[in-house]
């Protein structure tokens, strides 16, 4: 008698949304404590474990001015690749982009790097040392050096609204984008860089983005200064937004340099993101028992508490049958 053939392995339902999870480098860079490259490198492989298909992995900064990365090089060495998941660098200028490229060369790296403009020439200044014309032309220079190697993100931070202007006008937002989308950019992050958005606007502005440009990948970028982080992509979703960037512990999202006069500061937190979406019956992909796990490690990587309310509660049991 033979034996049954055993089951097949049930085929993962396809995730409605894609998160970018970003705490290994918007959630690094200014903490005080140099984190290890193997911790980090073990930090990384959990979080494609988990099922991100997104990961900022580092920042090929200037180890003067941001030492958390020196190591970029070899943490992407030694950072095993898996299929289907984009591992994000950070570009500030070109030079950045030839060190992405001399590692992609020597067959390790990032599959992705960032393009960063501020929508105001104030924080422009202060954030990017540059204003907005000079930073414009840094953004083509860096297009021309990637010659097409990776997928390119561009982000406008400030996109809702400034500290130093006030309100930003939609309509330079959308400028902006369409001047990313013409150089070669088709993933472009809205960025709510100190909470200011609200569900209105956050709704607006992504349904113009994407009338605008029908053939751009929107992605929503969201701080929680002001306890609106949640609701600003809920809003984004219900227009149609697929792409969110989050943080474990809510970690990260303060640049260098600026004071936007003290208070909260940090990105949306990973694991009260993942638990509202699914409690909506929305699939991230993500793993929610082993996500708890991942969460506690960061705490304990970082010394202290972090800002995550599902850590503390729990998971919300009453998901959708």
């Amino acid at each position: 008698m033979t034996s049954p053939s055993p089951s097949p392995s049930p085929t993962p339902a396809p995730r409605d949304v894609v998160l970018c999870e970003c705490f290994a480098r918007d959630g690094l860079q200014h903490e005080p404590q140099m984190i290890a490259t193997h911790d980090k490198v073990a930090l990384i492989q959990r979080f494609a474990a988990l099922g991100f298909e997104r990961i900022e992995a580092t920042s090929y900064a200037n180890p003067k001015v941001i030492p958390q990365f020196a190591d970029a090089s070899a943490l992407l060495q030694q950072l095993p690749r898996q299929d289907g998941v984009f591992y994000k660098a950070t570009c500030a200028n070109v030079r950045a982009v030839e060190r992405a490229l001399a590692d992609q060369a020597s067959g390790y790296g990032a599959n992705e790097i960032s393009l960063l403009v501020s929508a105001t020439d104030t924080h422009s200044l202060k954030n990017l040392a540059r204003n907005r014309h000079d930073q414009w032309d840094n953004i083509r220079d860096m297009v021309s050096a990637a010659n097409q190697q990776f997928r390119l993100i561009g982000t406008i931070s400030m996109a809702f609204g400034c500290p130093f202007e006030g309100r930003v006008d939609p309509a330079s937002v959308l400028a902006d984008a369409e001047r990313l989308r013409a150089m070669g950019v088709q993933h472009i992050t809205l960025g709510d860089t100190t909470g200011t958005a609200t569900p209105k606007t956050t709704a607006a502005l992504f349904a113009q983005l994407q009338r605008a440009l029908p053939d751009v990948t929107a992605i929503a970028h969201f701080h929680d200064s002001r306890g609106t982080g949640l609701v600003n992509y809920m809003a984004a979703y219900d227009a149609g937004v697929r792409y969110f960037d989050c943080a474990f512990g809510g970690v990260g999202g303060h640049p260098v340099k600026v004071s936007y006069g003290g208070g909260h500061t940090g990105n949306v937190c990973t694991e009260d993101l993942v638990d509202l979406f699914e409690a909506m019956g929305v699939n991230t992909g993500i793993d929610r028992q082993q996500m708890l796990e991942v969460a506690h490690h960061c705490e304990a990587l970082l010394g202290r508490s972090l800002d995550s309310r599902v850590l503390r509660a729990g998971l919300n049991p009453l998901r959708p049958l």
